[in-house]
């Protein structure tokens, strides 16, 4: 059994795993709208193969959530997440037709959603409860410093490489990131030992407070559509689509420098409070797109969502870790994963829809409502999900 060292050890390999896989994601995400047209097809062609991949995704996250908690075993499953979606994407390189993209599109979120909630899981069980907020913050941090490095080296190769040269180059911080967790990694199911009757007592146990929460996200999720919606809007009042992945930069800069922060704080005060917080910084982002007063303040805007992502995401795991007990642990991220996703998604279906019918602003103003009331919603919690601190 290794000892809590070892076990802290996880909180840098995760965040050295996570920084390369989203370097290469990244690399091979920016491109491939660009790489869709050169073999034929188009917007609704990439909308349909992401609604899939994503679809897909969700239920992955939910099943391995389910899975990791029959299991002490964790670290198959995240190991399995990160060699199938590294070992997809270079393939990119030879594809020649939309439905080989779709497959591998299929394949690399897939293995996201079977790692995400065992990798969680193991994240939680290797450093103390008073540090899961920094734990999960200082991944967040890294993942979205990946996220930042990852366009910007397609960019410096693209007119050396092409296109297809940017998708094999993605493979090498990929293998990089199937290193460092095959190689450094520490299980940590076996540290707690899970009896029979331990598992049939918690099979219910997630508390009310958890499902509470999980309606108050599902409501904040139904106006959270996906982020190019914001980059269409930056575009309808005469932001240059050139410019757009200069928007997603300062985005994640922001995301970048914030995570690892917030996620300290969250273990030292109020996590419901900071989650509020998050949700009106994005109500005050998506007013100020409905209203797009000029387009510096579009620009301040994107600035300011990064705070959102990073005042929300790492801690709201960290609420989703204190709120389960340790052997249903898996089964509470894989919940909260599978509601995120499924909602965003019909979100986006949604804000479409009140664009086309009743002009871009509306989407805007409908969104940053629902995140207000989500944010009296989490601050009104009660109960086990809300910790000692609050």
């Amino acid at each position: 059994m290794p000892d809590s060292r070892d076990l802290h050890q996880n909180v840098k390999v995760f965040g050295v795993t996570s920084f390369f896989n989203d370097t290469a994601t990244e690399m091979a995400y920016w491109v491939l709208p660009a790489f869709l047209v050169s073999i034929g097809a188009g917007p609704a062609t990439l909308g349909v193969i992401e609604g899939i991949a994503e679809s897909v995704a969700a239920a992955a996250k939910l099943w391995s959530g389910l899975l990791v908690d029959k299991s002490r075993n964790r670290k198959p499953l995240v190991v399995a997440g990160y060699a199938l979606a590294n070992a997809v994407k270079p393939l990119l390189t030879f594809v020649n037709a939309w439905w080989q993209v779709l497959g591998i599109r299929f394949a690399d979120r897939l293995a996201k959603g079977v790692r995400g909630a065992p990798r969680d899981v193991m994240l939680s069980e290797s450093v103390a409860k008073e540090k899961v907020g920094s734990a999960f913050g200082l991944l967040q941090a890294m993942d979205s410093a990946g996220a930042i490095i990852g366009p910007v080296v397609a960019l410096l190769l693209i007119n050396r490489i092409g296109l297809r040269g940017v998708f094999l180059a993605a493979a090498i911080p990929g293998a990089i990131s199937i290193i460092a967790v095959v190689l450094f990694a520490r299980e940590t199911g076996k540290v707690r030992p899970v009896t029979a009757k331990a598992k049939s007592d918690s099979a219910a146990k997630l508390p009310a407070s958890f499902y509470y929460l999980m309606f108050a996200i599902t409501l904040f999720s139904i106006g959270n559509s996906s982020d190019m919606f914001l980059v269409l809007r930056a575009q309808n009042i005469g932001i240059g689509a050139a410019l757009a992945p200069l928007l997603g930069l300062m985005f994640n800069i922001t995301y970048t420098a914030f995570s690892w922060p917030a996620g300290k704080l969250s273990d030292t005060m109020s996590r419901k409070s900071l989650v509020a917080a998050g949700y009106v910084v994005f109500a005050i982002v998506y007013l100020v797109f409905a209203l797009a007063p000029s387009k510096s303040a579009i620009w301040a805007a994107f600035a300011l969502y990064g705070l959102y992502y990073a005042l929300t995401n790492p801690v709201l795991r960290a609420m989703v870790s204190h709120a389960a007990p340790p052997e249903a642990r898996g089964r509470a991220f894989g919940i909260f994963y599978f509601v995120s996703s499924i909602t965003a998604l019909l979100a986006s279906v949604v804000s479409g829809e009140l664009w086309k019918h009743f002009g871009p602003a509306v989407p805007f103003y409908a969104s940053a409502a629902t995140a207000a009331v989500a944010a009296v919603m989490v601050m009104s919690s009660r109960g086990p999900l809300v910790d000692e601190r609050a």
